[in-house]
């Protein structure tokens, strides 16, 4: 038995039927997240995978680029990705790549409206110098 110093315990027998809080020696069931006497923090909650969580991830990745990266500290995608579990770390995957993108594409599309300004500037000029130079 280990205990580490945010009150999260790991249990070398994590099988047993009933365990034992290490700060209020309550008895635990194995299904408990978090000892229900004390309130210590037992193991790991799992992250929701549901359809609208997903798609809020989702959403989120593909705007925060726009954003600058403001919120990147609260990106759930982050939590996600290093997650033990294979759907969560799918889940976390897959915002990371819809990040990736939407921020290529966020530049690629800056890049070509800062071009178009440029030109539009440059022919502005242009035609400013054959005005004046007609006179």
């Amino acid at each position: 038995m280990e205990q580490n110093s945010n009150k999260q315990i790991t249990y070398s027998n994590q099988n047993s039927i009933s365990r034992i809080c290490l700060v209020c020696h309550q008895p635990l069931l194995p299904e408990y997240y978090f000892c229900p006497n004390c309130g210590t923090k037992i193991k790991q909650t799992t992250l929701s995978t549901t359809i609208q969580t997903q798609l809020l991830i989702y959403a989120f990745s593909i705007v925060l680029p726009t954003i600058l990266f403001i919120f990147i500290k609260k990106w759930p995608g982050n939590k996600y990705s290093k997650s033990n579990n294979p759907k969560e770390k799918q889940i976390g995957q897959i915002a990371w790549v819809l990040l990736i993108v939407s921020t290529v594409l966020t530049m690629w599309f800056s890049y070509i409206q800062i071009q178009k300004m440029i030109k539009s500037s440059i022919n502005s000029i242009s035609n400013i110098n054959t005005d004046i130079g007609s006179f």
